[in-house]
């Protein structure tokens, strides 16, 4: 494991030009899984103690932080991020906050899951960033809300100690807790601001829900899938392809760059479980240009299963959502979608069922995790 860089500190004040230009980042290992906060997910901040300056909805936005430093409004400067008031001490005597003074805020991940690591990003908060960050998770099952979650009964579980961050950085813990959690709660201390919050982990699926369905999409990132890998990530990440509902734009899919050799592209993904497919399908919604001009999908039954082709070298169209029912059930762990020569698809669904090998193994695992 690579070690993770860590940032202290204000950032420069803002001088004009880019303001991404002095952005303090690094690659974390950990952002190779999906983001369990991502509001297509559905996940959710459905409660904060203040969010005087700036909205705490702002910390799940997908797209990076904007900056306009001609943006204020009736209580100041308007920032895109979760921004609080500056806290105060008692009395004249002691103006300060104490030790323990912070802000929280709740946040729904949008599936239950093992978290891998956090990024909690203070991009263009300079010198009014928080001087130290903390993040607890609990598993909760249902949809509670946010009384519940701050009652006496839930056990809240550190997943990322009270540590100092900087101003203007993308912060990244990695986190080493082997268990599923549904919610998190992001500790700011004592006040400031907080851009952005990524939640990078595994999906947990529930086991009963996905037994009471029968057949369901055994790859979708919601029911447990995963993109493992990828022969090109230029564009847009592979898990795009995995993510719930139809593609809103060409960006929400997954597109490589122009190859100009003899080569094609690929993805490879991890299933919910060993699963039996018996239907599929290959979107390229808003993909009109540079759309895949053929595609393959294969799948192997364990880690060192032989692939075996279940729907060979086909056509595909741009902008078009392409469906296919097998001639015969293929059962298998792993799938892989072969495009060619390159461009791109925007969605890849695997309708199926899983086997009874596969739901004992997923039911094991959920009881493992506490889930």
């Amino acid at each position: 494991m690579t070690a993770i860089p860590s940032f202290t500190g204000d950032a420069n004040p803002y001088g004009g030009g880019d303001p991404y230009a002095d952005y303090r980042t690094a690659d974390f290992p950990f952002t190779r899984y999906a983001d369990l906060a991502d509001r297509r997910l559905g996940a959710g901040v459905i409660a904060a103690n203040d969010e005087f300056f700036a909205q705490r909805e702002n910390l799940l936005v997908p797209e990076p932080a904007e900056f306009d430093p001609e943006h204020f409004g009736h209580k100041g400067k308007i920032m895109d991020g979760w921004e609080t008031r500056r806290r105060r001490g008692a009395s004249a005597d002691h103006p300060w906050p104490t030790a323990e003074d912070h802000d929280w805020a709740l946040v729904r991940l949008g599936a239950p899951g093992v978290i891998r690591g956090i990024v909690v990003d203070t991009a263009h908060f300079r010198g009014n960033y928080p001087q130290a960050v903390s993040v607890e998770g609990a598993c909760v099952p249902g949809s509670p809300s946010p009384q519940e979650l701050l009652g006496d009964d839930v056990k809240w579980t550190t997943l990322v100690p009270r540590t100092a961050v900087g101003g203007h950085a993308a912060n990244g813990f990695a986190v080493a807790v082997e268990q599923c959690f549904t919610h998190l709660r992001v500790n700011q201390h004592p006040d400031g601001g907080i851009a952005r919050l990524r939640v990078h982990g595994e999906v947990v699926p529930d086991p009963a829900w996905l037994e009471a369905l029968g057949t369901f999409d055994v790859v979708a990132l919601e029911n447990g899938g995963r993109a493992e890998d990828a022969s090109d990530l230029f564009y847009s990440p592979a898990s795009n392809t995995i993510q719930p509902g139809r593609s809103r734009k060409m960006d929400d899919g997954w597109e490589t760059r122009r190859r100009r050799d003899r080569g094609h592209d690929w993805i490879r993904y991890r299933l919910a479980a060993q699963a039996q497919i018996r239907a599929l399908e290959i979107d390229t919604a808003y993909l009109k240009g540079n759309s895949a001009g053929w595609a393959s999908v294969s799948v192997k039954d364990g880690e060192d299963g032989d692939w075996q082709e279940i729907l060979p070298r086909t056509r595909l169209q741009p902008d078009t959502n392409h469906r296919f029912v097998l001639p015969a059930p293929a059962v298998g762990t792993h799938a892989r979608v072969d495009i060619f020569p390159d461009g791109g698809i925007s969605r890849l669904r695997l309708f199926g069922s899983l086997t009874p090998k596969g739901a004992s193994g997923l039911a094991a695992r959920h009881q493992e995790l506490g889930g």
